[in-house]
């Protein structure tokens, strides 16, 4: 396993984090639960391997992450360092801050957290809860009572925004985010926390999963690599601004395939990332539809998730995965679920009329269903 330096917090870590937000299910009399047993033993045969960045959150697994961590870090606790996070949306006065890290410490049964996130930042829950409720001097109150060792927070917003809470908030020891090969738009903001002092963390570096299924990855190296997955870290750890690309792992065997990855200095070459760029271009040049998701197509009258189908599509066609075809197909099927598929369309064309990029939406919108159908 290799391992890079934190920002400044004087900490090493594993370059393979262990993301822990989708924990492997069972079945038990019809319902699916958490499968604990096979989830602790993952935990933990990433950890002999050499894996020693834990990533959870209060409401992970229906609420059950942090707890099944713990139980699985008892005999390792001083070989690991544990991430978890506040739930801001539940955050609604300055003493939540402390309730909620006093009731992770006790599901996770430690008497102290190694990077305290404030969960999903984005600027609104920046400026009205962290900085209205005076956040950051709670952090370091309980920074100070040895209750957390870092502070750290995980971003969910535009790249200017994530310069602006590190700017704001110099406290910030590390950060959490979006990277991988289809979604760099955090690169240049990565490459300013860290010439600020951040450890950067990295979220889905493997898409959650989707980018395990990137057929065109395997035709541009004709394999030269084992899997999609092995192209999608390769990418990530490529960047030596990250510190720890965090995976959500789904079995014993795929824990073993990503560590042998994250214990390779055989990471993608220039050349390798050129050619891949080249693809990916050449396909989006043929057919990508230019929505840049500014939402002015929005509301449908029918419903229809506009700008989120045609990403869906963007997507299939630079990576070739009908994994983005389930997720169309999967749209409007949940009870509570009133979007509606591209069919439902009525030609009404007030979505054309608000389009800043001329966009025929209505013929797109036919021929993906019918591509996706």
């Amino acid at each position: 396993m290799l391992y890079r330096k934190f920002g400044k917090t004087g900490v090493e870590v594993s370059i393979l984090g262990f993301g822990t937000m989708r924990l492997p299910v069972k079945e038990v009399n019809g319902n699916k639960v958490i499968n604990e047993e096979l989830s602790i033993k993952m935990i933990q045969r990433g950890i002999e391997l050499g894996i020693n960045y834990i990533d959870t959150a209060y409401g992970y697994c229906q609420g059950q992450s942090e707890i099944i961590i713990g139980k699985a870090i008892k005999e390792y606790r001083d070989s690991v360092y544990i991430a978890t996070k506040c739930p801001m949306w539940n955050v609604g006065k300055k003493d939540d801050y402390r309730r909620f890290l006093e009731e992770q410490l006790k599901k996770i049964d430690v008497e102290y957290i190694d990077f305290y996130h404030f969960h999903s930042l984005n600027w609104q829950f920046f400026t009205e809860k962290v900085m209205k409720f005076k956040l950051i001097d709670e952090a370091l109150k309980a920074k100070e009572e040895g209750l957390i060792k870092h502070i750290s927070f995980s971003f969910h917003d535009k790249p200017d925004i994530m310069k602006k809470i590190i700017d704001t908030a110099p406290e910030m020891e590390t950060v959490l985010c979006q990277y991988n090969i289809l979604d760099r738009a955090n690169e240049d903001a990565i490459q300013y926390a860290r010439e600020k002092g951040l450890g950067i963390a990295v979220m889905g570096p493997v898409g959650g999963g989707r980018l395990a299924d990137f057929p065109v990855l395997m035709d541009i190296f004709k394999g030269r690599y084992k899997s999609p997955s092995e192209i999608a870290l390769k990418f990530v750890f490529a960047n030596e601004n990250v510190s720890v690309a965090l995976s959500g792992m789904s079995s014993i065997e795929m824990v073993e395939e990503n560590v042998m990855t994250a214990s390779s200095h055989n990471f993608l070459t220039e050349e390798e990332k050129h050619l891949i760029d080249e693809v990916i271009n050449k396909r989006k040049e043929k057919e990508e539809i230019p929505c840049t998701e500014c939402q002015y197509c929005l509301p449908c009258p029918q419903e229809i998730p506009i700008p989120e189908i045609f990403n869906l599509y963007n997507k299939f066609l630079i990576t070739g995965s009908y994994t983005y075809r389930e997720m169309y197909q999967n749209i409007g099927n949940k009870k509570d679920d009133k979007r509606q598929k591209a069919d439902a369309c009525k030609e009404c064309g007030k979505c054309e009329e608000g389009c800043p990029q001329g966009i025929k939406i209505k013929e797109n919108l036919k021929k993906i269903h019918k591509i996706f159908s």
